[in-house]
């Protein structure tokens, strides 16, 4: 298999170094953590001048690491390696392997030559208040599963055949070195259930794992679909299930949102410049874990595209929600029209829809039509599934193909 490139989140590393505060590598489980600090970070060490023995690297997972599982052993096998007052890098893979780490890595936070990275990959690590533990000083790196031009730098094969693939197994790293569908089948439906679903049960103390069973099935049918934890719960009601509360439909929603394997997309009302809390829209963080869940048998390929096309922004580092703006129709009734993705990254701002296709002028102008009800002058786009250069509409929508505008870091600014 060809070496993947995750330069996005080499650079976020690099931008870090050094800067006084622990750096934490979160992300779902397998997405590849741990081959971003070893080998693509220390690798760039390495390569930036930095000595081999100032950069101390432990994989507390491995058998023969297992004596630095004891917080003691480990805070003093580190300090016995730094022998000069120079930069020391300090990579600590699987950190939640270590009974109380959180005082070892706030410990080492008031050595000043010393630069601390760590990954972890177990319920309470992936959990999203890991940041809190250390008390403000820590600096998150969220890794996702491969984007699509992070799968290609890796696939054997053209484009379309890359597509192809990722569309319906994902962008989890190992999916790439399994060659039949199914070893990928089994590989993704494997995760779930010995290694997603167990720690959420583990870290919540979940007990009723049918109840968790059936929201993640939920979650992943209504995929670029409005719900809300109380949608959800009535479901529950009328199919005779009488012995949980919305309360309880609501803590497994976060528990799989804590676990990176979902992330919540809010409404946004984009006239009114406010937040409506509900209904909201959920998004698989790999869409093959998705199609798995559902044992491939739900295939909208414009549900599929709107969930890749979020993953994307995010990745990008953009704040995305669901926009709405309210207009009148003929019979000056109200009436909100949906935009796909309002995306927020600093002064920056993009409106995105996702159509599979825009094959009559009828289907063009129907895909417009929210764009236009906008009263700024942000820019505006569709993404279709065509393969398709950016081309410009007669009221100065850019249209992208989704692979072009996927592939293409620049392509919010065709």
């Amino acid at each position: 298999m060809k070496e993947i490139k995750r330069d996005i989140y080499l650079n976020k590393l690099i931008n870090r170094k050094e800067n006084g505060l622990i750096k934490i590598i979160t992300g779902i489980r397998r997405c590849g953590k741990s081959y971003l600090l070893d080998p693509i970070f220390k690798n760039h060490l390495l390569e930036s001048g930095v000595k081999e023995d100032h950069i101390i690297k432990l994989e507390l997972d491995k058998e023969e690491n297992k004596i630095y599982r004891d917080s003691h052993e480990l805070n003093q096998f580190i300090k016995s390696q730094i022998k000069d007052k120079n930069m020391y890098y300090i990579l600590l893979d699987e950190i939640q392997m270590v009974e109380g780490f959180e005082s070892v890595l706030n410990g080492l936070l008031y050595e000043r030559n010393l630069d601390v990275y760590v990954t972890g990959s177990n319920s309470r690590f992936l959990s999203s208040d890991i940041i809190t533990e250390f008390r403000g000083r820590g600096d998150e790196i969220k890794v996702f599963p491969l984007s699509f031009s992070e799968y290609m730098s890796a696939f054997e094969g053209d484009k379309q055949d890359a597509w192809n693939e990722y569309v319906l197994y994902g962008g989890l790293p190992l999916i790439l070195s399994k060659k039949t569908e199914e070893e990928k089948s089994q590989y993704l439906k494997g995760l779930f259930d010995q290694t997603y679903i167990k720690d959420i049960i583990e870290r919540n103390n979940i007990q009723r794992v049918d109840i968790l069973d059936s929201i993640i099935n939920m979650l992943a049918s209504s995929v670029g679909s409005l719900t809300n934890p109380k949608k959800i719960y009535d479901t529950f009601v009328s199919n005779g299930e009488k012995e949980i509360s919305s309360n309880t439909v609501t803590s497994y929603i976060k528990f799989i949102e804590d676990s990176f394997i979902v992330n919540k997309s809010d409404r946004y009302d984009v006239k009114g410049k406010k937040y409506i809390q509900t209904p909201q829209k959920y998004y698989f963080s790999d869409i093959g874990l998705r199609n798995a869940r559902l044992n491939f048998s739900q295939q909208e390929e414009n549900h599929i595209m709107e969930n890749i096309l979020y993953n994307e922004l995010i990745v990008r580092g953009y704040n995305v929600d669901v926009g709405v703006v309210e207009i009148r129709d003929e019979n000056k009734k109200r009436k909100q029209l949906e935009i796909d993705f309002v995306c927020n990254l600093g002064n920056k701002r993009y409106y995105i829809q996702s159509a599979l296709n825009l094959d009559t002028r009828e289907k063009t102008i129907q895909e417009e039509r929210p764009l236009m009800n906008i009263n700024d002058n942000f820019k505006k786009i569709i993404v279709v599934k065509d393969n398709m250069k950016h081309w410009i509409t007669e009221e100065g929508i850019v249209v992208v193909g989704i692979q072009e505008f996927l592939l293409n870091k620049n392509s919010l600014d065709l």
